[in-house]
């Protein structure tokens, strides 16, 4: 008797993505804020401390972008929109 193996199911393009699954609000270089703008704001968005602040408006500012936040799709829009509130530049990608 042989063996057959039924496939996996695959993620199709048009399936809508899983809202559990981890996510990351990417903060882009902005050239119009202060850093101590910027600063607080990444703070009242995530709650993180000021190091952490300082450490993720800084590699924005040195490579371009940064990740601000990772978490479940809702928290990564309240994120956003909050560092939206200052016209920052964010994306939200899972």
């Amino acid at each position: 008797m042989t063996s057959v193996q039924t496939p996996k199911k695959q993620k199709h393009a048009g399936q809508k993505p899983r809202l559990d699954e981890p996510w990351q609000v990417i903060l882009f270089n902005d050239d119009v804020h202060s850093f101590d703008e910027v600063i607080l704001q990444v703070q009242k968005a995530t709650g993180c401390p000021l190091l952490e602040a300082t450490r993720i408006t800084l590699e924005a500012h040195q490579n371009g972008k940064a990740v601000a936040y990772n978490g479940p799709f809702s928290a990564c829009c309240r994120v956003a929109a909050v560092l939206r509130e200052i016209q920052l530049i964010v994306e939200i990608c899972g």
